[in-house]
């Protein structure tokens, strides 16, 4: 089965219900925190996200249809003066997982990414899934550091 990646358009309706379909199944995998999504927060996610010229995402879809979606969020770098495009979401059906549609997901928001004159991507993987870890150091993640005496960044949250 051929992989086609697709730049999302939220005014196409597939576009806006293969989104809420992939997010609630990957919320629903251990990975994703094992719940549900609730259905007020899916109907209106479209639009919400439609409403931020940051947005972008990107889908794969084969004969069956939709089976993967990767949302972004431009941000900017303030020590390199340049946007930057943080990965937040990188979901992958599970009946497609294991035929690279990750990593070409991940390489069409690179091109992106650099016609935008993007610095770099950023994303966040957990510690125990080590499939997407792998997925990610294919295409060139790493963990970072600025200086090898302060070690590597970790990430953090506060929830409000």
């Amino acid at each position: 089965m051929s992989i086609e990646i697709i730049t999302g358009d939220l005014a196409t309706p597939a576009h806006a219900q293969a989104l809420v379909q992939l997010l609630n199944e990957y919320a629903q995998d251990p990975m994703g925190g094992g719940k549900a999504l609730p259905d007020d927060l899916l109907l209106a996610l479209p639009t919400q996200l439609s409403q931020r010229s940051d947005y972008l995402f990107v889908l794969a879809k084969d004969e069956s249809g939709f089976i993967g979606l990767t949302n972004c969020f431009e941000g900017f770098s303030t020590f390199k003066g340049k946007p930057l495009i943080n990965i937040h979401d990188v979901i992958v059906s599970a009946p497609a997982r294991g035929r690279g549609v990750a990593r070409l997901m991940l390489q069409r928001v690179e091109t992106i990414a650099r016609e935008r004159g993007c610095c770099k991507l950023t994303l966040e993987v957990l510690e125990g899934n080590h499939s997407a870890q792998a997925s990610y150091r294919a295409v060139g993640f790493k963990g970072y550091e600025l200086d090898p005496v302060m070690g590597r960044a970790m990430f953090w949250e506060k929830p409000l």
